[in-house]
């Protein structure tokens, strides 16, 4: 019988007459990719176009064949039509089929209904998954073969973690990885959206590596979302740009807290935050908020309410002319209300501090009374409200009494 078949195998001859099983019967038998092919492409000629009837003829020669060990012929089979020559082109004398991926029409509804096929045939025999991928590995690629891709990513066929085909230097450099990646993510997005997509990515740590389909010189933000956009993802271009400014922000609190730790100057730390500001496009409002969080950070603070209040007022008094530094705009000054109000509302040891900061805050001119009023008047937020506007209320009298 041939090498292939699993189940039918010729036993060896013995002295005795009796049968041993060896172990390592599986590695002397001949490789014979030829014969293997010729099974497969004599299944598909008779099932023809009819992908259900593909579909449960390769499902039952699982069986027969030994799809594992030959399953780099299998999906050149079902993917190119025939078994592929070393430079990745279809051997000449070598028996081909129609029905595959390569031969099939270009649009999305043909390659959904391929995905139907190498979804049973995966699900069923789950070491087939990096099958697609080796496609990509060997050059033999295209618009098909990435819409399908997409197409078995969505609905859960494939792990995102196949992507790290596309990082292969030479791909990315010939500009291969980029174009295959549009078509891909084009199907992908369509199928599910780009929420979906991203939840994928994070899933296998792929979220922050997709710049990577670009050369080295190339890796940036503006040439990311160009290309991207021009091909018709705008959001995956806002995904990435969203990516890479989470990231630069996370940075930047980070390199802050060091910086503030060490004790270095404020004129070094805000020399730094805006030159971070300018480079990752970070707006002030959202900076004044990473520079609240740091200072508020860097404190063990006391766990009783009525000392809490002075250790926070003498903690601020020293770090105002950094917040200052971003506070130059209206919206940042309400941001730094905003976080204010949730800090204290969120720690409980501060909700009677509210207050004390805030005027702190207007008398080292950090704040100005147009965004305090308009904080007061409609831009609070629910947390603590009444209790804060409570405070500021009082406030105002007791400034009213001493003028």
């Amino acid at each position: 019988m041939v090498s292939f078949m699993n189940n039918q195998k010729q036993q060896k001859p013995t002295l005795s007459g009796q049968r041993f099983k060896t172990r390592k019967r599986d590695e002397k038998e001949r490789f014979d990719p030829t014969q293997f092919q010729d099974c497969i492409i004599q299944g598909l000629t008779e099932t023809g176009t009819d992908l259900e009837a593909v579909a449960k003829f390769l499902d039952a020669s699982g069986a027969k064949l030994d799809y594992r060990r030959y399953a780099e012929t299998l999906f050149d089979i079902l993917v190119a039509g025939g078994m592929l020559a070393p430079g990745g082109t279809l051997a000449d004398d070598m028996m081909r089929t129609d029905v595959c991926v390569f031969a099939a029409q270009e649009d999305l509804e043909t390659m959904q209904a391929f995905a139907q096929v190498f979804n049973k045939l995966i699900r069923r025999y789950k070491y087939l998954e990096k099958g697609i991928m080796y496609f990509v590995e060997k050059k033999k690629i295209g618009n098909k073969l990435a819409m399908l891709t997409g197409v078995l990513l969505a609905n859960g066929t494939l792990n995102a973690s196949i992507l790290n085909s596309l990082y292969n230097e030479n791909l990315v450099k010939e500009g291969v990885s980029a174009a295959f990646a549009v078509k891909l993510f084009k199907s992908w997005i369509n199928e599910k959206d780009i929420n979906a997509v991203a939840a994928s990515l994070r899933k296998v740590s792929m979220d922050n590596r997709l710049m990577e389909l670009f050369p080295a010189n190339k890796q940036s933000v503006e040439h990311f979302t160009k290309y991207f956009t021009e091909a018709g993802l705008k959001e995956l271009s806002e995904y990435v740009r969203n990516q890479q400014t989470i990231g630069a922000r996370k940075e930047l609190q980070k390199e802050l807290q060091e910086q503030m730790s060490r004790g270095d100057p404020f004129k070094d730390i805000i020399l730094y935050v805006k030159e971070e500001m300018k480079k990752n496009n970070i707006p002030e409002p959202v900076v004044i908020g990473i520079v609240w969080s740091s200072v508020m950070s860097t404190v063990e603070w006391n766990k009783k309410e009525e000392l809490v209040a002075e250790q926070a007022i003498k903690h601020l008094k020293q770090y105002s002319p950094l917040l200052a530094a971003f506070t130059t705009q209206g919206q940042s000054e309400l941001t730094l209300l905003l976080k204010i109000q949730e800090y204290c509302y969120d720690n409980i040891h501060f909700m009677k501090a509210f207050q004390k900061i805030v005027v702190l805050f207007y008398k080292a001119e950090v704040l100005s009374e147009e965004p305090i009023l308009k904080w007061y008047k409609d831009a609070h937020v629910a947390k603590g409200k009444s209790v804060f506007l409570e405070q500021m209320k009082k406030s105002e009298s007791e400034t009213e009494e001493g003028d």
